[in-house]
């Protein structure tokens, strides 16, 4: 049934703009190194408990070993990187904006290397999102806003943004055939997590001064770094990683952005400014594009 994997897709990214609003202070104190290494350890820790409780384990295709390897370290290690760093400097919205070309990057890659092709409709809806998507951020933010507010390049954000996007599309994609297999989504994150951790932690012995954060460590200060991430790599993961296996990838990638719309009601609710009319006029094209594809 369509409806399903679509509601996956979409439930990550309410994940993702709830997650990406709680990271971006605790990211801003520690560096998009150190806040990235805390939270693979602890979710990889986490996600790996809970498939060793449900017994989640035999249903991994190990035969697919390669794309596992790829996708961890493209997909979380390198674009997740990319992605905390470009929040700590351009903050929420300018990062969903450019998460949101992740829809017709994956399209084309999986047109090119799974030969998926979409119908005239679908494209039609998929577009219409695409299109709400970027109106709701462009003109729907609020430079007055703390979160809104750039710090350093704007070139370098657009690089991050672009670096991530790609990244953590081609992550994704290079699991579908896994999942087809019969991994099961969450089975398919902790191994993605507990590889990602690893890497990051071996970096990490690396003494490095970039690889160091000034910031004390609290009980306080390191919930607010692991609930982003149980958030977005155990819950949105796992869901879009479903929704990947049992729709078109492309698809999937753009109702997976639809983050930046829901990202300025939470705005709204942290900062205690409305979104405005263009907002409001994007969230609903998105619905609109939402039901082009579902009906037709």
């Amino acid at each position: 049934m369509v409806a399903i994997p679509i509601l996956a897709a979409v439930g990550a990214s309410t994940g993702w703009a709830t997650g990406i609003v709680l990271a971006q202070a605790p990211a801003r104190r520690l560096g998009a190194f150190e806040f990235t290494r805390i939270q693979l350890v602890a979710c990889a820790a986490i996600v790996s408990l809970l498939c060793s409780v449900l017994g989640l384990w035999p249903s991994v295709t190990w035969d697919h070993w390669p794309a596992f390897v790829a996708s961890t370290v493209v997909g979380i290690f390198l674009g997740n990187l990319a992605m905390i760093e470009c929040l700590r400097l351009g903050g929420p919205r300018r990062t969903e904006l450019l998460l949101s070309f992740k829809g017709p990057l994956v399209a084309l890659m999986a047109f090119v290397w799974l030969g998926e092709r979409v119908s005239v409709m679908d494209m039609v809806g998929a577009l219409v999102v695409l299109a709400s998507v970027m109106v709701t951020i462009q003109f729907g933010g609020d430079d007055r806003s703390e979160s809104d507010r750039l710090r350093g390049s704007l070139w370098r954000v657009v690089l991050l943004g672009l670096v991530a996007t790609a990244c953590q599309g081609l992550g994704f994609l290079l699991m579908k055939p896994a999942m087809l297999a019969g991994t099961d989504p969450l089975a398919a994150s902790s191994v993605r997590l507990l590889g990602a951790a690893f890497l990051i932690s071996c970096v990490a012995l690396w003494p490095a001064r970039v690889f160091r954060s000034d910031a004390e460590m609290t009980p306080a200060l390191l919930g607010r770094v692991v609930l982003p991430g149980v958030i977005g790599y155990v819950v949105s993961s796992s869901l879009l990683l479903y929704a990947f296996a049992h729709f078109h990838a492309g698809l999937a990638a753009v109702f997976g952005s639809l983050s930046p719309v829901l990202v300025l009601p939470i705005l709204w609710l942290k900062d205690g400014r409305p979104p405005k009319p263009a907002a409001v006029l994007g969230a609903i094209g998105a619905i609109v594009g939402a039901g082009i594809v579902v009906l037709f």
